[in-house]
This record gives structure tokens, C-alpha cells and sequence, in this order.
């Protein structure tokens, strides 16, 4: 079995920083690329940052210049750096990744429970 499980979310005001983490566990051959997405109520969950084995990273327009992910291939980790946060950011944000297990041949997307992020005054 498969965990991803995330860390880090909470309350913080317009502005400040948060640092996101997820750890990856269970029998995993191989990790592809890792992202993290986000969800606000009435809205439609989309990527905010995503970061391939090679290292390549893609963001949304939205947190382009704000956000910074990164991943530590020797603990299986994925973190999403969270600057000048605006409330517009308030979401749960899941991470996500795709993992080639040592009993299954092809690559599956795993997600994380999510985390709320809550960016209030």
C-alpha cells in the first residue's frame, strides 16, 4: 500500500508564508512527477504546481512568482513554499504523485487526504 500524507497547512494572514509538506510511504519502486492541487468550496480542484522526476517544474498563473515546489527524491517528499499569500489562496490542497509500485508494472497517480490552508486577517 501506497500513503501519501501532507503537513502544514493552517491559518496565516494576507502576506505571510507557509511551507507545505508531503511524504510518500508503502512500496514504492519508483516516484514520477509530484504536484499539489488545491480545492476552494464551489470551485473546480486545479494544479498549482507540479514538479517532474527530472526536476522541471510547471505552476499556475495564479502563484506564478509566489509559490515554489520542490522535492527530496531520498525521503520521497514533495513541498510547496506558499509566499505573499492572498485570501484567494484558501483551499484544501492535496498532494499528489505518480508512483510505480514493486508489484504493479505501470504508473498510478496516488493523492494525499489534504490540507486546508486558510489565508484570513
Amino acid at each position: 500500500q501506497v500513503q501519501l500524507v501532507e503537513s502544514g497547512g493552517g491559518l496565516v494572514q494576507p502576506g505571510g508564508s507557509l511551507r507545505l509538506s508531503c511524504a510518500a510511504s508503502g512500496s514504492i519502486f519508483k516516484i514520477y512527477a509530484m504536484g499539489w492541487y488545491r480545492q476552494a468550496p464551489g470551485k473546480q480542484r486545479e494544479l498549482v504546481a507540479r514538479v517532474s522526476s527530472g526536476g522541471s517544474t510547471n505552476y499556475a498563473d495564479s502563484v506564478k512568482g509566489r509559490f515554489t515546489i520542490s522535492r527530496d527524491n531520498a525521503k520521497k517528499s514533495v513541498y510547496l513554499q506558499m509566499n505573499s499569500l492572498k485570501p484567494e489562496d484558501t483551499a484544501v490542497y492535496y498532494c499528489n504523485a505518480g508512483i510505480q509500485t514493486m508489484f504493479v508494472g505501470d504508473e498510478t497517480d496516488y493523492w494525499g487526504q489534504g490540507t486546508q490552508v486558510t489565508v484570513s486577517s
